[in-house]
């Protein structure tokens, strides 16, 4: 993952900024936080999946 210096996410801010206005931009990081916490569990819960088929596929050898 790459590295997010401190001058990049102040232009990520000011932008979001511009773009949302700064009364809608607690809510779009409301809904950021909770999009990426959702995909998160769906890659924990892809890989455990995974996992368990692989471990299914050891047992029937």
């Amino acid at each position: 993952m790459p590295n997010v210096g401190f001058s990049e996410l102040l232009l990520v801010l000011v932008l979001a900024l511009i773009i949302f206005g700064p009364g809608k931009l607690p809510e779009v990081g409301k809904a950021l936080g909770k999009s990426i916490a959702e995909f998160k569990g769906a890659v924990k819960k892809a890989e455990n999946e995974i996992k368990e088929e692989i471990k299914n596929m050891e047992e029937k050898k």
